[in-house]
């Protein structure tokens, strides 16, 4: 006879459930940043490669996410197995696909063993989103270029290396982070590590027929609908706000809010951080775009206002918010015009990422060293007291480096392994050709 088994309440109050909605949304907010993210992809790649692009990508995000359900969200959770005393393969083996508490249902499990279980089960799907994302980025610099078995191969190892680098530098007592390293948006393991990847990889991938200098069958390198790329932005702009409630921690008394790096904010001020970052953006963004006649930067301001501000959502002041974004698309416009010059074929992620990154993880360093975070709510004494780390300019640095520098070593080794094997590179007559004709049978430029 099949044993009772016991309910804990405490694991399924209302507030519990309060809670569970909040971090659920964050997942939807996350896949309408998928979802502009392919708006952005459509209204600049080339027609004849549309559909492939946007299938590369589509299938790159599910590669990372499924990846992530596989064995990513241990390794994040890993840092609070350690700070109790225990090991990062316990973590692993609670949490990978087939883990006890990966497959639990939360009444069943005692608070003592792990309290607010629904939420951290919700949060693999959330950072499994981002995961996925990871790959989508990673794309956006080698689409066209790189054949799609090595990509998809790449997807699963960035997946890895990102889970991996989530646990040293997002959260609040990992070991970067309860240092002293501050991203309270995860900007180090989502968007500067693919760069780094990226910048091994562009290169040996060359330009694509048209982007720099004219080919027989591409004269020029056209992109079909800028107002597309547009909508793509205001489509991130729109879900990013549920993402940044989930990056968040809600404790007693009733719904106090503190960052993921336990650093002392409130929902308000997080969130008009936000709107800030991305209005200084984008009016210093469509100021440049007007000076240089280019109409990138009325795409990159926003975007790179928002990367900027990304780190330090939850420390800085909306004033001082608005004042940081307004230089942030200065550093894109720097990194855009020097590879431009150089001739390297990649226009997103080292603008973005490179240029507006490093801005604002640099700003946080500069501007608000010394405040308190990191450690754990809850927790007095020792090297996880609550709050007990201060935000230092050198471990900034040390964060930055670290993310990129994983991202490089990342993408040599992939470099040698894919080019021994599957090959990296499209021919350059493949790309002019157009893969949508070649891959899938589709003519979209003869059609119009």
């Amino acid at each position: 006879m099949e044993q009772a088994t016991a309910i804990f309440a405490d694991q399924v109050t209302l507030s519990q459930l309060l809670q569970n909605l909040v971090y659920a949304s964050g997942t939807v907010g996350a896949i309408m940043v998928v979802a502009g993210l392919l708006m952005i992809d459509a209204g600049t790649t080339r027609t004849a490669n549309l559909y492939n692009s946007t299938i590369e990508k589509m299938v790159g995000f599910f590669i990372g996410f499924t990846t992530y359900y596989m064995i990513g969200f241990g390794f994040w959770a890993g840092q609070y197995y350690i700070m109790g005393g225990a090991t990062m393969m316990d973590s692993l083996k609670d949490w990978w696909f087939f883990g006890t508490l990966a497959n639990a249902h939360a009444q069943n499990v005692d608070p003592a063993v792990w309290p607010g279980l629904n939420t951290f089960q919700i949060f693999i799907f959330f950072l499994a989103c981002f995961a996925g994302i990871v790959n989508v980025l990673l794309h956006f610099s080698v689409s066209e270029r790189m054949k799609a078995s090595a990509f998809y191969i790449t997807c699963v190892a960035a997946t890895i290396g990102s889970a991996v680098l989530s646990w040293a530098v997002w959260g609040s007592v990992g070991p970067l982070t309860n240092a002293g390293f501050h991203d309270f948006f995860g900007i180090g393991f989502v968007y500067i590590f693919p760069t780094g990847i990226a910048m091994v990889l562009v290169p040996q991938l060359g330009q694509r027929p048209g982007v720099f200098s004219p080919h027989p069958k591409v004269p020029v390198y056209q992109a079909p609908s800028i107002g597309l790329a547009a909508t793509g932005v205001i489509t991130v702009f729109a879900g990013l706000p549920m993402v940044i409630m989930s990056c968040l921690f809600f404790v007693e008394p009733e719904a106090y809010a503190i960052s993921v790096t336990m650093a002392d904010t409130s929902v308000g001020i997080a969130l008009n951080n936000y709107a800030l970052a991305w209005a200084g953006g984008a009016l210093t963004g469509a100021a440049i775009s007007y000076y240089t006649k280019n109409y990138i930067y009325l795409l990159f301001g926003p975007l790179a206002g928002y990367v900027a501000g990304a780190p330090g959502f939850d420390i800085w002041l909306p004033w001082q918010m608005f004042l940081i974004a307004l230089g942030a698309p200065f550093g894109s416009w720097l990194v855009y015009s020097w590879t431009f010059r150089r001739g390297i074929d990649e226009h997103k992620l080292f603008p973005l990422f490179i240029g507006a990154g490093f801005y604002g993880l640099m700003m946080i360093g500069l501007f608000k060293s010394g405040t308190p975070r990191g450690g754990y709510w809850g927790i007095t004494e020792g090297p996880y007291a609550y709050q007990h780390g201060q935000i230092s300019l050198m471990m900034q640095l040390a964060g930055f480096a670290l993310c990129l520098g994983a991202g490089l070593l990342m993408g040599f080794v992939l470099s040698l392994i894919l080019k021994a094997t599957t090959g990296l590179r499209i021919p350059t007559e493949d790309q002019a050709e157009g893969l949508d004709k070649l891959k899938w049978g589709l003519d979209n430029e003869s059609r119009g």
